[in-house]
């Protein structure tokens, strides 16, 4: 690392990609299964935006917001493998300065959007289940759009203080990141000023943008209990939750490695720096593998789909 240490650099035009910092020997190894990761997302994702697109049966809310999942773990995952995976095969460390803020925007600015998402396929379940006979009517296809243009323009609209907030700053300490891609709190390690204000509306962004999609999730899936467990038969219960349990899977597979990763910053600061990397990692890579997975697996009519295309292919 301390090949890359620069001083007095009020303005780098690059800075320094570390990858896996103090597993630089095995970038080969590791890049194994990030590839696989990466591929697997890929393929995952645009499948699921073939069967919905190719199913007439499934033009319908839960899957349009499906598909916005989709298109959003294809858009996290390509804004930061590809860069990464340089890094482990290339040693291609730098990133041009503007490419790096841009990097950084598209990251938080879609986990935020995935995080709008969960709250709107949420309000979609709430009203399958608690309100059914008004589901057509209450999500039709322009408020499924109008929902999804707020939760675009939302991740877009909060998530662009970073960057520029990022550009005003000198950096002179050094150029050095010490993982494999640009975030917000890397930037902000960087900087020689101060950063009270961008470190302030970062945590504005996580209480009440983050934690209160996690409040509203919440409410819908008491609401849903609520509604589940009046049903009659313990049949009829298992049926309604199983309309629920893909969506509560992505949920918890998303939400529960980000406050893994927070509750280890803050009370795990003697684990080791490649460690932090590797759960961060996690953080934004599993999601785009898991969600087609999921919901390939626990959605009957996706996986009914699936199992016709390739029987079709065979015969």
């Amino acid at each position: 690392m301390s090949e890359y240490n620069t001083t007095d650099l009020t303005n780098p035009s690059t800075f320094i990609l570390l990858g896996i910092s103090g597993l630089e020997a095995a970038h080969i190894w590791i890049s194994i299964p990030f590839c696989a990761m990466y591929i697997v997302a890929i393929l995952g994702n645009f499948t699921i935006l073939l069967i919905v697109k190719m199913q007439q049966s499934l033009h319908e809310p839960m899957y349009y917001f499906l598909c916005m999942l989709a298109v959003t773990d294809l858009v996290m995952h390509t804004s930061s493998l590809p860069k990464m995976l340089s890094i482990f095969w290339f040693n291609s460390r730098e990133i041009n300065f503007s490419a790096c803020l841009t990097q950084m925007y598209f990251i938080h600015c879609f986990s935020v959007i995935e995080s709008g998402i969960f709250v709107a396929m949420a309000f979609d379940r709430y009203v399958a289940i608690c309100h059914p006979l008004r589901h057509s009517t209450i999500l039709t296809n322009s408020f499924v759009a109008k929902i999804g243009l707020a939760v675009v323009l939302r991740g877009s609209v909060v998530i662009l203080p970073f960057p520029f907030l990022a550009r005003q700053w000198p950096y002179c300490r050094t150029n050095v990141i010490p993982q494999p891609y640009c975030t917000h709190i890397a930037m902000v390690n960087l900087a020689c000023t101060n950063t009270r204000i961008s470190i302030y509306y970062s945590l504005f962004v996580l209480f009440c943008v983050m934690d209160l999609d996690v409040i509203f999730i919440a409410v819908s899936y008491i609401q849903l209990l609520r509604a589940i467990f009046s049903l009659p038969t313990k049949d009829a219960w298992l049926k309604t939750l199983e309309t629920c349990s893909s969506h509560l899977c992505v949920i918890l597979a998303f939400y529960i490695p980000g406050l893994f990763l927070s509750l280890m910053y803050r009370f795990a600061q003697n684990v080791p720096l490649h460690f932090h990397v590797l759960i961060a990692n996690m953080y934004f890579l599993l999601p785009p593998i898991l969600n087609p997975i999921i919901y390939g697996v626990r959605t009957k009519q996706i996986r009914d789909r699936l199992l016709c295309l390739f029987t079709h292919k065979g015969t």
